[in-house]
């Protein structure tokens, strides 16, 4: 982005706070459903500042501008914001966050202003117990940027569709059952949804106005007699419409959320997720109206797949698998042409291996294609204005990390694995099969049934922590069935908190990533898809029920890759296991050279 237009945009909106007596702006990535992509009506963060990371909060006074953002994407953001006058603000243990460096910055009296419509309750929350023993003032109720961002885009206008019926399990009425079973349970008369995920599911629709996610902008309204749906209604076909009203779902036009819930009264107790629900759609709602604030049923409803939705992941798994399989065989077959590849050709080969599978909808997230010091940056996205070529200099050699992954409608994959270019060393296999060692050993760990699971993350790290190494990311993150690639509720993340909404069911299906960052050299993940299955038990024990892990994801890791030596014999076990595997699973799905691909890939060590 050109630096001097952020230059004069932030000096645009300075002159607004002024004008306005403001002392400062937080500016969130976020829209009014705490989504992780956002439509670019709500991308306020990346107009401003020109950082495109998903995750960053921008605060601008009259004299200080600084993005806060995380170790996944400080040398992205510091690079991206060179020259703009913004500062890359980290955020790490120890380290003042946005809210803690306003409440010290600022004084008795000053006020700082967020839109209502992208702040969340929970955050509201925070700010408030920040700023009230400072006498600063919060005001939620102006979206400033209105008077200086003119030509900001439209809100997206894509139709609604229906999940198609064989790959559902469940209908929509059953579903509305289920959450209304949650709701006795909290004693709440009416829940609030935004969240879009949870909407999609519960509708069984889809949508297109967030990249990568088939959701579509929405709110919902559930009381005991009747749901009521607030969505552009001219993005509701007549069919979908009956579709709806057959699932007991009323239509309501999508800026009609805030009247509803001015409806409610002193008798009624609302339920809602204070961490996907916007403090500016209960603005007009009023202030004796009580609140149970809890994670939304739906949330660990849609979290645990049944036998049939993880039948239909499992194919879209070997569909996926097939494709990645011809993509591999022919990327090393053009760089043995001796072809010029760069990391945006790698992108582009995914999206049309994936798009000839059937059932194929759309990539579930932007393809990281780094090869070389841009893998050891765990979020970074190749551009046409900065991306690099995969070229080595004889006798020498590198690593390509690529992390992708697609949307079919019979389900969500991500996956990640790293090829080498050229003459790979020993540093580059031992740091691949330290991570090897990790993954297999999340992959092959038994659980209790129930437990919170950050608690398992260190399964996975002990291994790098061994070799006195880490990652600063996340182990593992919950993935939709055709629905988000990250979602909650479980995450395994040490660093996570553990409530019991957090708990590790049957049915989850959960990614396995760990990996090794070496700024300015590489980077290291390898990544499959998990599912939580019972342990088989040959008699009962009094110590409960366990769980482990199906991989379902097939594609074979590189054992070219691998120093053999690092490896004991239940590993390399794991490993031939798994090959074997893959090789079953796909042998009748490719041919030619993907197949002699497929073949050499799953030998046994």
């Amino acid at each position: 982005m050109n630096k001097q237009a952020i230059h004069e945009r932030i000096a645009n909106l300075r002159s607004t706070l002024a004008a306005q007596d403001l002392t400062a702006i937080i500016v969130p990535s976020a829209d009014p459903h705490l989504s992780e992509y956002l439509p670019e009506y709500w991308q306020a963060r990346l107009w401003l500042s020109g950082f495109t990371g998903s995750v960053g909060t921008l605060v601008v006074t009259a004299d200080f501008a600084g993005l806060w953002t995380d170790s996944r994407y400080w040398v992205h953001a510091a690079d991206q914001l060179e020259g703009t006058g913004i500062t890359l603000e980290k955020l790490a243990p120890g380290q003042p966050n946005h809210i803690d460096w306003l409440a010290e910055h600022l004084q008795e009296g000053d006020s700082v202003a967020v839109d209502g419509n992208v702040l969340s309750i929970a955050e509201q929350d925070r700010l408030l117990n920040a700023f009230d023993a400072n006498d600063i003032t919060l005001i939620t109720e102006r979206d400033v940027l209105t008077e200086i961002w003119t030509d900001r885009p439209a809100l997206p206008a894509a139709k609604l569709y229906a999940h198609d019926q064989q790959f559902l399990a469940q209908s929509a009425t059953s579903k509305l059952a289920a959450v209304r079973e949650g709701m006795a349970e909290a004693v709440a008369t009416h829940h609030l949804l935004s969240s879009l995920d949870d909407i999609a599911w519960l509708t069984n629709l889809r949508g297109a106005d967030v990249d990568y996610n088939p959701v579509f902008l929405s709110h919902m309204l559930i009381d005991a007699d009747k749901a009521m749906l607030f969505v552009d209604t001219d993005k509701v076909s007549k069919d979908i419409a009956q579709s709806l009203k057959d699932s007991g779902i009323t239509l309501a036009d999508y800026s009609a959320v805030q009247e509803a819930l001015s409806a409610l009264t002193p008798d009624d107790l609302l339920l809602l997720d204070p961490s996907k629900v916007a403090v500016g759609t209960l603005s007009k709602m009023a202030d004796d109206v009580g609140f149970i604030e809890q994670m939304a049923p739906s949330t660990l409803l849609k979290s645990v797949k049944s036998d049939a939705d993880i039948d239909h992941v499992r194919e879209a798994m070997r569909q996926d698998g097939a494709a990645l399989a011809e993509f591999f065989a022919t990327f090393e077959q053009r760089l043995a042409n001796g072809e010029r590849l760069s990391e945006l050709d790698v992108d582009s080969m995914l999206i049309d291996v994936r798009s000839r599978q059937p059932h194929y909808v759309s990539p579930s997230f932007p393809t990281i294609a780094g090869f070389n010091e841009n893998g050891a940056l765990p979020h970074y996205r190749a551009t046409p204005e900065k991306f690099s070529y995969l070229d080595v200099a004889e006798g020498e050699g590198g690593l390509l990390l690529i992390d992708s992954g697609a949307q079919y409608q019979n389900g969500t994959t991500d996956i990640t694995r790293v090829v080498g270019i050229g003459q790979v060393t020993a540093e580059h296999k031992r740091d691949f099969t330290i991570v090897l060692k990790a993954h297999i050993a999340l992959a092959r760990a038994h659980f209790p049934d129930g437990i919170a699971s950050p608690l398992i993350d260190a399964i996975c790290r002990a291994p790098l922590w061994q070799a006195q190494m880490d990652y600063g990311h996340g182990t593992g993150h919950g993935v939709g069935y055709f629905l988000n690639v990250h979602e909650g509720p479980q995450v395994i993340a040490y660093s996570a908190s553990t409530p019991k909404e957090r708990a590790m069911k049957v049915g989850m299906i959960s990614s396995n990533e760990p990996g090794l960052y070496r700024e300015g050299k590489w980077g290291i993940r390898i990544e499959n898809l998990v599912v939580n299955t019972p342990v088989a038990k040959p008699t009962e024990t009094e110590f409960g029920d366990f769980l482990n892990f199906e991989t379902i994801t097939y594609c074979p890791i590189d054992t070219r890759l691998i120093e053999p030596s690092l490896l004991e014999q239940t590993e390399i076990n794991w490993l031939n296991s798994y090959h074997s595997q893959v090789f079953a699973e796909l042998k009748d799905r490719v041919e030619g050279a993907a197949l002699e691909w497929l073949t050499e890939r799953t030998k046994a060590i």
